[in-house]
């Protein structure tokens, strides 16, 4: 049984009310950080845990605090980005719904930490009702003394506001959270400098995921050393991973970073396995913006040892052979997927996301799903299939934000490891049809995406 820091409480009935979560120890770091510890000890504890953010990147959340500066008379600030509209993952919206009151605690501890005032929770316009959720938590801890002026007679002021985006993939991205923020067009800004030094209204802020600010209460709870001891290697504790696709058991699983991928997928407290007997085709392990797996390479790393869930062995090979665990959106595709499709199907909703800022992803992203439209619709050619390879090449790396790459990692992976589906639509336009939509070409053409 897997160990649970986040989910330990989550299926209490009442734990997303105060009188239950603080029944359950809630708010308990607030005490002791506001009583015990300074803002400098809370984050050594987080760094000495090894925790990494949680959203995506994986850069390590001590070291991303301990860069915040600190001008005199200058306010700071903590965002909480709660966007999370990488498709595939759902594992904050799970946690904000069920039990709002862990991230509210995590907010109070580590804006104390950085010394903010004031802090923000900015989540996506398709998450509403969760908005409603925190504000009644934020309403119900500020009620018992846990926000607003003196906290727990300590002399430490925080408010907290809950601010609803206009739910934009592009958001997602620190800087464009920022102009969103401050009432402006969500578009990347150019780094340096960075959030840290001039982020919000040019004061110094950070900016953290739902999953890495909860996990902080742990760590005050117990020490950093404790939770650097769960896990393995540089991915320590735990990962909360949004299981879907053709398995048994979809849902939000908390695991050990470490747990070999063979027994997430398999086992019966997490995936179950593959659903109605289908075999294992590719899966996708952080979200659609990172890389592919084959199953032979799912299970097995480059020097064929067994694949790992964590930072460093989902990623071992490169890309060439590996993947990453980014935000933890876990796909699972049986035998009858068709990549193609799911490749264009990425490809669209990249497209629709770019800000449009620059011309690579702008440009780009607009090209491959007119390739990819072509390739899928039965109307490709051999030569498409090595001009959508080299559209990708030209995009990656050349951007303001990682939105570009995200839009470019799927289509050189789907193109590295399963070359032969993109050939098989191009030699077999009714087939692929047929399968696909239960058309033939010859009774109906599909407008091509201008």
């Amino acid at each position: 049984m897997s160990k649970k820091l986040l989910l330990e409480h989550i299926d209490v009935p009442g734990i997303n009310t105060y009188e239950v979560y603080r029944q359950k120890g809630g708010y308990a770091s607030v005490e002791k950080a506001l009583k015990s510890m300074t803002p400098e000890t809370i984050v050594e504890e987080v760094k000495k845990s090894g925790l990494r953010g949680r959203g995506g990147a994986g850069f390590p959340a001590g070291m991303k605090w301990s860069f915040l500066a600190k001008p005199d008379g200058v306010p700071r600030h903590l965002l909480c980005n709660a966007d999370e509209s990488e498709p595939g993952t759902f594992k904050d919206r799970y946690l904000m719904e069920k039990i709002p009151h862990l991230l509210i605690e995590g907010m109070i501890v580590s804006s104390f930490a950085l010394g903010a005032n004031v802090s923000y929770i900015y989540i996506r316009g398709e998450y509403m009702w969760v908005s409603f959720i925190l504000e009644r938590a934020i309403a119900e801890a500020k009620a018992n003394g846990f926000l607003g002026k003196n906290i727990l007679g300590s002399g430490y002021d925080l408010e907290l506001y809950v601010q609803v985006g206009g739910g934009a993939y592009i958001c997602g991205e620190e800087t464009a959270l920022i102009e969103s923020l401050e009432g402006k067009r969500g578009n990347p800004r150019m780094k340096p400098p960075f959030p840290a030094v001039k982020g919000l209204w040019q004061r110094p802020t950070v900016v953290n995921n739902v999953e890495t600010i909860a996990a902080v209460v742990w760590i005050l709870n117990n020490s950093g050393e404790d939770y650097a001891k769960i896990g393995i290697g540089k991915s320590t504790g735990t990962k909360l991973i949004s299981a879907s696709g053709n398995i048994k058991r979809q849902g939000v699983y908390e695991i050990e970073l470490g747990l070999p991928v063979d027994e997430f997928l398999n086992s019966d407290e997490y995936c179950g396995g593959m659903a109605n007997g289908k075999r294992l085709k590719a899966v996708v392990p952080g979200g659609s913006s990172v890389p592919i797996l084959p199953a032979e390479l799912f299970y097995k790393t480059a020097n064929g040892d067994a694949r790992l869930m964590s930072y460093e062995s989902l990623a071992d090979g490169g890309f060439a052979t590996g993947s990453m665990l980014g935000s933890g959106g876990f796909v699972v595709y049986d035998e009858d997927a068709c990549i193609v499709r799911n490749t264009w199907n990425f490809t669209r909703f990249y497209n629709h996301e770019s800000c449009g800022q620059c011309s690579p992803c702008r440009e780009g992203t607009g090209w491959m799903l007119k390739v990819l439209n072509k390739l899928e619709h039965g109307q490709g050619s051999m030569e498409d299939i090595d001009l959508l390879w080299d559209i990708q090449r030209r995009i990656e790396g050349n951007t303001i934000c990682p939105l570009g790459d995200a839009a470019a990692w799927p289509v050189a992976a789907a193109i590295r490891h399963f070359r032969e589906e993109f050939e098989w639509h191009v030699k077999n336009p009714k087939l692929c049809m047929e399968r696909n939509y239960g058309l033939l070409e010859s009774t109906k053409k599909f407008e091509l995406v201008s």
